[in-house]
């Protein structure tokens, strides 16, 4: 008899004790963790709603209409009745790839493309390694020597380097004019304009890729380098075998995004040369512009766009084919 009651009474104690959950707590826990879940998605939505806002007006919005408007002829009489564009399916694709001016510009930003950004990234990383350990004295004068470029407008730039490649008052000028010699017209002359183009691109844009790689230098470990040291290496031999292979996500990363802004060089040719001599200088971005703001070809100008567009595609994939591997 005691014995059953005992057991009769487990269950009581067991559901009644202090460690027991009150009647259909992990129900209105379920429900309760659900509807705070629902606040904080609402919440979340409400503080995204300006920059959703903003990126569908600004962003989303002019990228797809210029997506449907390299499908038509749209020009200047469409602006205000844009509805009345006639639809021509791929004609200004195809129209794109017979056009000899923009098959110009196209080879002069893959030329812009091929020279520049080797030398920025080779430049660059030189200049990293340089800072990172051959200057003890000034380093932080000379890193923002260098970064100064990346800051200052491009107009200011260019009305620099015009001066300084100005065939007849400019600096160089005046430099061969000390020896007894006729500066070139770096800026006049087909076989200069782009080279003179490409020096002034690189050296705006060596400071970011010298950022960059200064902070991949500092993200080695310095018992790596030692350990190369005490096996007999030399500087080069540990820059080849230590410094280049753990440089590499950082180098994928420079080249990425050193090609893509190269790809859509536009301020240097339109300051400096708008395009000339003889389209010398003409490059793709700049052949967009003419025809959608100057010519008011718009459907022309939204395929010629959707054309870059697939090229700078192409080439991050191509690039993070090609280095990915070796960042593992």
């Amino acid at each position: 008899m005691g014995t059953t009651t005992s057991t009769a009474a487990q269950p009581a104690t067991l559901k009644d004790g202090p460690g027991a959950l009150p009647p259909r707590a992990g129900r209105d826990g379920r429900r309760s963790g659900k509807r705070s879940m629902g606040v904080q998605n609402a919440a979340g939505w409400l503080f995204s709603m300006p920059f959703l806002v903003l990126f569908t007006v600004f962003m989303a919005f002019p990228i797809l209409a210029t997506l449907l408007m390299s499908f038509t002829d749209f020009g200047l009489r469409n602006v205000t009745r844009p509805w009345e564009a006639n639809f021509i399916g791929f004609e200004n694709y195809t129209e794109l790839f017979g056009d000899e001016k923009f098959l110009k510009s196209l080879f002069n930003t893959a030329y812009f493309v091929v020279v520049g950004v080797p030398l920025t990234i080779a430049i660059g990383l030189v200049v990293a390694v340089l800072l990172n350990n051959g200057i003890d004295r000034a380093r932080t004068f000379f890193r923002v020597g260098f970064y100064a470029p990346v800051v200052t407008t491009i107009v200011a730039v260019a009305v620099v380097w015009r001066f300084v490649l100005d065939p007849s008052d400019g600096l160089i000028a005046g430099l061969f004019s000390e020896v007894g010699l006729t500066a070139p017209d770096f800026l006049g002359s087909e076989a200069l304009a782009m080279p003179s183009m490409i020096a002034m691109a690189v050296w705006r844009n060596v400071g970011t890729v010298m950022v960059l790689f200064i902070a991949g230098l500092q993200a080695i470990p310095t018992e790596v380098r030692e350990a190369a040291r005490l096996d007999g290496a030399g500087m080069w031999q540990e820059f080849r075998g230590i410094t280049v292979p753990l440089l590499r996500p950082t180098l994928l990363y420079a080249t990425v995004i050193t090609t893509i802004g190269y790809l859509n060089v536009f301020e240097e040719p339109f300051v400096m040369t708008q395009g000339g001599p003889s389209d010398s200088t003409l490059t793709v971005s700049l052949n967009m512009y003419r025809e959608g703001f100057n010519f008011f070809h718009m459907g022309y100008a939204s395929a010629m766009a959707y054309v870059l567009f697939v090229v700078i595609m192409g080439i991050t994939v191509l690039q993070l084919r090609l280095l990915k591997d070796n960042t593992k």
